[in-house]
């Protein structure tokens, strides 16, 4: 049976137009872009994500003046962070909350500024941190993090800013600034002058290049060793095995854990991946 095509209409309707704006109004275009960089899609939750947030315990922080809606699972002292992906929402990590609850864990999960149940329309890495540390505040320091796609690089980059990060599994998280600008711009059918446009904006607005918000600059400045595992899958799409190996050879501390035919997603389902992170985080010995 074929898949249900899940791309968000907006979406469809950027990937028609985007390029028509670039060759005719490209000023136009390029702001949009940079409107559009910071703003994550809104895709509904499954029925099975939804169940999973009946048996949670919500409860919320405020950021810049906006709701953070998180969720608890569990009553353990020993706590596990749950962050996910742009344009993502917690409940995409729910295959992982009961088996770290069968190992005594209590476990939370944030639907991140401007994501999921959370209030607002854009976000950045900035207001993430943020997030995190307020998270902190309320339920105290977990022993460990798990972190999808570009949750990963904001727990890295609070990380740099001192918000202590002591285990991090990090799952498909892009780490390579000039490839995270090329994807953007493959699903919206942009041009290389729009990633130009882009990076100078950047220095503009935040003072700094893209590259110094990047998971390969955050590990060269963390304060701190932080137990680092980085899992991907060899078939991810949208976010390709280079990104792990090349944070490796700058972090070689770190271990890798590599699967194949599971995708940028499906790899949060997958058996085998639930328990070598659980294994990373109990500190149970493991083969790859």
């Amino acid at each position: 049976m074929k898949k249900k095509d899940q791309t968000p209409l907006l979406l469809k309707i950027v990937r028609w137009l985007y390029p028509k704006a670039e060759r005719y109004m490209p000023s136009v275009a390029h702001w949009y872009f940079t409107r559009l960089f910071f703003t994550p899609l809104h895709y509904h939750a499954t029925a099975k994500e939804l169940k999973a947030l009946k048996f949670s315990e919500p409860f919320s922080v405020i950021v810049q003046g906006k709701k953070v809606q998180c969720y608890s699972w569990g009553k353990g002292e020993r706590i596990v962070l749950l962050v996910h992906g742009w344009a993502g929402r917690a409940t995409q990590l729910r295959r992982f909350i009961k088996p770290l609850l069968a190992k005594g864990y209590r476990v939370v999960g944030i639907d991140g500024p401007a994501h999921g149940n959370s209030e607002g329309t854009r976000t950045s890495i900035l207001e993430f941190e943020e997030a995190f540390r307020q998270v902190f505040k309320e339920v105290g320091e977990p022993e460990a993090i798990i972190a999808h796609s570009f949750g990963g690089g904001a727990v890295l980059f609070s990380a740099v800013n001192g918000l202590p990060v002591k285990k991090l599994i990090n799952i498909a998280t892009p780490t390579i600034g000039d490839e995270i600008i090329n994807t953007y711009l493959r699903a919206i059918n942009g041009s290389a002058k729009t990633g130009d446009y882009f990076r100078a904006y950047m220095i503009r607005e935040f003072g700094k290049s893209f590259n110094e918000f990047t998971s390969l600059y955050f590990v060269k400045h963390l304060p701190q060793r932080i137990d680092l595992l980085l899992v991907h899958d060899e078939d991810d799409k949208e976010v390709s095995i280079r990104h792990p190996l090349a944070l490796l050879e700058i972090y070689p501390q770190a271990q890798l854990f590599k699967t194949k035919g599971l995708g940028h997603t499906r790899i949060l389902k997958d058996d085998a991946v639930i328990q070598k992170c659980v294994t990373f985080i109990v500190g149970e010995s493991s083969k790859d």
